[in-house]
């Protein structure tokens, strides 16, 4: 009778705590990241469920928070999509990770949320308190994982405690520079029951709209006004800024040329500006062929300075010890980084750029008009260079990206989609074609039309393009109709769980997987290596072939669109000559336009045949014809790659992974 009554009283308390748990006017713990979301907008969590992640993911099943869960199938496609989302909307990506395993698995984005200044707050269940010391199944000191890529990381002491540090993340994910938060919570303090009446009352909002100390940008205007020849180098900052035109009026102004960052995360300049130049090169002899005869440079927004593999100290820094560096940036850390600066100027851009520019209208510098100019015209000879080339390409037996960048450009400018559409680029070896024909320009397109990340950390565009087509438009106006993903074949293969994800969530995505059957940017940095230390004192290594197999993926060879297939994905083809590219890139928009699901384009860029050529045949005839994107620094640049021994790597070609 005992056991009977006992196993009654323990069937009556497990009936009182279902019937709790499903009661919708008690409040938890959990609640106070929901009373968060519901105040800024959120309506995204990403993740990857466990155990510990439960009492969070159940709360996005009550309507009246306003969030949905995207599950996906690995945790750094989680946070991609978080980031992509994040993008967006302006606002911080949110996602639930699961201990240990789903913090070691999300590094590889989150070290690109925290080079591309990504606003994310990760919350990471810890196990239970008690038990933590002890060393459980999958727990460890989880801060220390996570602190070196975050703006703040830190794990909940008490229950009471999570209202105070959520408010602290998402403030400080947001605060400039914008960039990820790490919070560990031991899962069993997401539990607690709260009084309903026990709400955070919101996030505090900093304003990213502070201009610079008016001195240090009279300072600065000075430097600029007085100079004989300056460049300017956008980065990222600008872009996060929506500051187009501010820095449009200050290039004419200076007549000076603008490059962009190396793996710009977004456009931040307007291609069909003459004075836009494409992005820095990836390589030291570039970079040092940019600068040198450049007397002043302006250095905005520009966080990523040295983004190349192979550096030889004998051949002297990146930038000349000579140059002036003038800075202008929301991000302390970001202002002379590396180099000594004539004059900063700590400040929000957009609203910093028209005071600057009012100091320089009076005295603009000497020669500003004929390098405008000079500029106009190298526009002009740079558009019937590329036109050429995408004539040869026509030619080609095989595919060359070009045709495929001015294939998107005709379909996205026919069908009136140029404020509508995000390219996200992961063709890491066939950038500059899409940089120069895709429509990122005044008539239309805004900097988030573009994303990249400064990272380069690989696998993380198809995640991207999840959390950007689950947003119907960006902060910066522009919409999200048609999203389309070029990814290499090596790159699209670090997560092609993505494409379950895509089914799922009925996102009609473009994926173009720039299919060469081998790991192009490696082939191309191996070169490069040689190129700096195969005649090296000191060095002098070489490789036993300059074409080895491992930087193959040509057997078995790979079959992309049944592999899409197999995760969810219906529709897809195989594109292997030049003169089917344009009919298939219509099909595939047609398609993602008019239906639920995704579409997968295998572009066949190095042939269909069981060996690819050569490296050293393709580049001669993919890459030695392609004309660079700057125009203005092409002699000094060409003749520093050719004194470096890498002449017949393009500057075009970013730096090696």
């Amino acid at each position: 009778m005992a056991t009977q009554q006992m196993a009654q009283a323990a069937r009556q308390t497990s009936d009182d705590v279902i019937e709790h748990a499903f009661d919708q006017t008690t409040r938890w713990t959990r609640d106070y990241v929901f009373d968060i979301l519901k105040d800024l907008g959120i309506h995204y969590i990403f993740g990857v469920p466990g155990t510990n992640e439960i009492p969070i993911i159940d709360g996005t099943s009550y309507p009246e928070n306003e969030v949905r869960y995207i599950e996906c199938l690995h945790e750094n496609i989680a946070i991609g999509a978080a980031m992509g989302s994040a993008r967006m909307t302006g606002k911080p990506g949110v996602l639930v990770v699961h201990v240990t395993p789903g913090i070691a698995h999300s590094i590889g984005n989150l070290f690109n949320a925290c080079r591309s200044q990504v606003p994310l707050v990760i919350l990471c269940c810890q196990q239970q308190n008690e038990l933590v010391t002890q060393e459980p199944l999958l727990a460890s000191n989880l801060v220390d994982l996570a602190k070196q890529y975050t703006k703040w990381a830190h794990e909940v002491r008490t229950p009471d405690e999570i209202p105070l540090v959520l408010q602290r993340a998402f403030k400080e994910a947001m605060a400039p520079p914008n960039g990820p938060v790490f919070v560990s919570i031991p899962w069993d303090f997401t539990m607690v029951a709260i009084e309903n009446e026990d709400k955070i009352k919101g996030v505090t909002r900093i304003s990213p709209h502070f201009t610079g100390d008016d001195a240090s940008i009279k300072q600065a205007a000075g430097i600029l006004a007085a100079a004989n020849n300056p460049v300017i180098v956008a980065g990222d900052a600008v872009g996060y800024a929506d500051a187009w035109t501010e820095l449009q009026e200050l290039a004419e102004l200076l007549g000076a040329p603008v490059v962009l960052q190396t793996f710009s995360s977004l456009a931040n300049f307007p291609n069909n500006d003459y004075h836009w130049q494409g992005e820095l090169p990836g390589s030291q002899a570039g970079i040092q062929g940019v600068f040198k005869d450049h007397d002043v440079a302006f250095l905005v927004g520009f966080g990523a300075q040295a983004q190349l593999a192979v550096y030889k100290y004998s051949d002297g820094p990146l930038f000349p010890p000579e140059l002036k560096q003038v800075y202008l940036t929301n991000n302390t850390w970001d202002i002379a980084k590396n180099y000594y600066g004539e004059a900063a100027i700590f400040g929000d851009i957009k609203a910093t750029l028209p005071i600057l520019n009012g100091y320089i209208k009076p005295t603009p510098p000497a020669g500003a008009a004929a390098r405008n100019e000079q500029m106009r015209l190298l526009s002009v000879k740079r558009t019937a260079d590329w036109d050429a080339y995408l004539l040869e390409a026509m030619g080609q037996e095989d595919i060359w990206s070009v045709v495929i960048a001015k294939a998107l450009k005709e379909e996205i400018e026919e069908r009136k989609l140029v404020d509508n559409f995000v390219y996200v680029h992961e063709a890491v070896s066939d950038g500059a074609p899409f940089q120069y024909y895709l429509p990122f320009s005044t008539n239309g397109a805004k900097p988030v039309s573009y994303y990249c990340v400064a990272g380069g950390s690989l696998g993380w565009s198809m995640p991207a393009s999840l959390g950007i087509k689950l947003e119907n438009a960006s902060s910066q106006g522009t919409g999200t109709k048609l999203v389309i993903n070029a990814v290499g074949d090596g790159s699209s293969l670090f997560y092609p769980q993505t494409y379950w994800t895509a089914a799922h969530e009925q996102l009609p995505i473009l994926y173009i997987i720039t299919n060469n059957q081998e790991y192009h940017t490696l082939q191309l940095g191996l070169q490069q290596v040689v190129g700096a230390y195969g005649s090296a004192p000191g060095y002098g290594w070489k490789p036993k072939t300059m074409d080895p197999p491992y930087l193959r993926l040509e057997r078995p060879k790979l079959d992309f669109v049944s592999l899409a297939k197999a995760f969810g994905g219906e529709n897809g083809e195989v594109v292997e000559t030049p003169g089917a590219v344009k009919a298939a890139i219509t099909r595939g928009i047609d398609h993602v336009l008019t239906h639920t699901t995704s579409y997968i384009l295998d572009m066949r860029i190095a042939g269909n045949t069981p060996a690819a050529p050569s490296t050293s045949d393709t580049i001669a005839a993919y890459y030695s014809k392609q004309p660079v994107l700057d125009y203005f620094h092409q002699d000094t640049v060409k003749a520093k790659l050719l004194s470096a021994g890498n002449g017949h790597i393009p500057s075009n070609i970013p730096s090696i992974f």
